[in-house]
């Protein structure tokens, strides 16, 4: 058994890639195929209605760019789902940086919940796209209602321990029965505590890292913890399936 750590995607995304163009058949989990090919047909199409597209993406016209990249879904260049996705979490995990064993290890223990996708394993080769877990596709249902039946069973029949590290509304479209979840909590001096908002992502971040890159196959949460624990992180863990990290308040934006 390993751990499969899903992250969250990021709306930001690094551009370009030495890939061959999106071939559906190149990614993990083919069960998913079918929805995949009928939400990009949707999203190109949407791009060549570009006030129908901002609306749809809550877009501004400066970000007419994001738009573009949608209308170039099918012919633009690839880069693994691990490198194509930017912002505060991937800074921390921050893969590139990987030796090449631990680049390997990543590989098979990091997955990312897509909209577009709806799970991407690290290596899968996507291009720059723009599409939100709450976007609006004209004459679809709500991405939720499409992905929850399909992903639903295929995150269910992963045999690995899942640590979702997924933001609300991306858990939302395929809650993971048992998986482990992570609440990030600052601590004061006083002992007072506070969630963690904007750098909980910076935080999950360094543990996915962590995670990724250990020689460790914790099986269970009491495993986890306890690994996360001879790692030096202050760890809580509530009896289910909830662990809480507890960092101190002056470590909350570094």
């Amino acid at each position: 058994m390993l751990v499969l750590v899903l992250l969250p995607p990021s709306e930001t995304k690094h551009p370009g890639g030495d890939g061959a163009p999106l071939d559906l058949s190149a990614l993990g989990t083919p069960e998913l195929n079918p929805l995949r090919e009928q939400l990009v047909t949707a999203v190109v199409s949407l791009a060549g209605d570009v006030p129908a597209a901002r609306a749809a993406l809550g877009l501004s016209p400066a970000q007419d760019g994001e738009i573009a990249r949608n209308a170039a879904l099918r012919t633009s260049p690839t880069m693994p789902a691990i490198e194509r996705y930017t912002g505060v979490l991937y800074d921390a995990l921050d893969v590139r940086s990987l030796a090449r064993a631990q680049r390997r290890r990543a590989a098979g223990r990091l997955a990312v919940g897509s909209a577009l996708f709806g799970l991407l394993r690290a290596d899968d080769p996507v291009p720059a796209y723009r599409l939100s877990a709450g976007s609006s596709l004209p004459g679809l249902p709500t991405l939720r209602s499409l992905w929850k039946p399909v992903l639903t069973d295929v995150l269910i029949g992963v045999d690995d321990l899942v640590v979702d590290l997924r933001s609300g509304a991306y858990a939302e479209l395929a809650p993971v029965p048992n998986a482990v979840t992570v609440q990030v909590l600052s601590e004061r001096p006083d002992g007072t505590r506070a969630v963690v908002s904007h750098f909980n992502k910076a935080h999950k971040g360094r543990l996915a890292r962590l995670l990724a890159t250990t020689t460790a196959e914790p099986d269970s949460v009491v495993r986890l913890r306890a690994l996360l624990r001879r790692s030096g992180l202050h760890v809580e863990h509530d009896g289910h399936t909830e662990l809480t990290l507890v960092v101190p308040a002056a470590a909350v934006t570094r």
